[in-house]
């Protein structure tokens, strides 16, 4: 009889390698087949030319009219009704992060980014607004086709009340121009709109009440692709709580927009 110990190892083995084998193809999650039973890669990452309906090819070695064998009497199948993220343990960065905030969550707001601007400028929803100088909103222009999305305003960015104007947006700028564009040619934002106290890491609070202010933002500009500038921000816009390491160097989407992670200015 086989040792279920190191039956179970070898599986683990087999998985690691599998999903380790997927990582370095690009693939960015794993999932599982609605018609019942194993963990398939994602479709929509199939290499160029690949039929998907390969997969689903029945086998040449079973007699025509055959029926798949059923599972067991005494271990019910779940139902499942969509194709659902699966993860391993260690492997929870291959599952692609939930999905953004509802739209319902600001369809109260306004469809003009003035208006907008406005609204967060009296915006009281947590307790930042005691403790800023003012609101900082945006800066650059509405037509960019590259937004950056920073964590919060700092102590420049509060009292001048645009973002990125201090030692991190200096390097930003630079950054900018490396890529052959000007700081007006692109739209800077932070996730929230108020000067943290000492500028401490947000809290979820207020992140939660800020972040619909920054998905209309987004929603109104509709750029062809978002650079988050550090974790906060990339953990907030993906909603998910894996590490800069595990998101760095990858391509994500935000609402359909690929999304890029990197490190924030003030890190470097």
């Amino acid at each position: 009889m086989t040792d279920p110990r190191a039956e179970l190892l070898t599986l683990t083995r087999e998985a690691r390698t599998l999903l380790e084998r997927e990582a370095a193809r690009g693939r960015t999650r794993i999932v599982l087949d609605t018609t019942g039973s194993t963990a398939v890669a994602d479709p929509g990452a199939q290499p160029p030319g690949a039929d998907p309906r390969a997969r689903s090819a029945p086998d040449s070695s079973t007699p025509p009219g055959a029926r798949p064998a059923e599972a067991p009497s005494g271990s019910p199948r779940r139902p499942m009704t969509a194709a659902e993220p699966l993860a391993l343990p260690g492997f929870e960065s291959l599952v692609a992060p939930a999905p953004s905030s509802p739209a319902a969550a600001r369809a109260d707001l306004p469809s003009d980014l003035g208006a907008l601007e406005r609204m967060v400028a009296e915006c009281r929803k947590c307790g930042l607004c005691e403790t800023r100088t003012q609101t900082v909103f945006a800066d650059g222009t509405a037509s960019a086709r590259l937004v950056f999305v920073g964590e919060a305003p700092g102590r420049d960015e509060d009292l001048k009340g645009l973002p990125f104007v201090g030692r991190a947006g200096q390097l930003l700028d630079k950054m900018i121009a490396a890529i052959q564009l000007r700081r007006d040619e692109v739209y800077i934002c932070n996730v929230l709109k108020c000067r943290p106290p000492d500028n401490r890491t947000p809290l979820p609070e207020e992140v939660e009440r800020c972040t619909p202010y920054l998905a209309r933002q987004l929603e109104l500009i509709r750029p062809a692709l978002i650079c988050a500038l550090g974790l906060s921000a990339a953990q907030t816009l993906l909603r998910t709580k894996a590490s800069m390491a595990a998101l760095r160097g990858r391509m994500f989407e935000y609402e359909g927009i690929p999304l890029i992670p990197t490190y924030h200015p003030a890190a470097l």
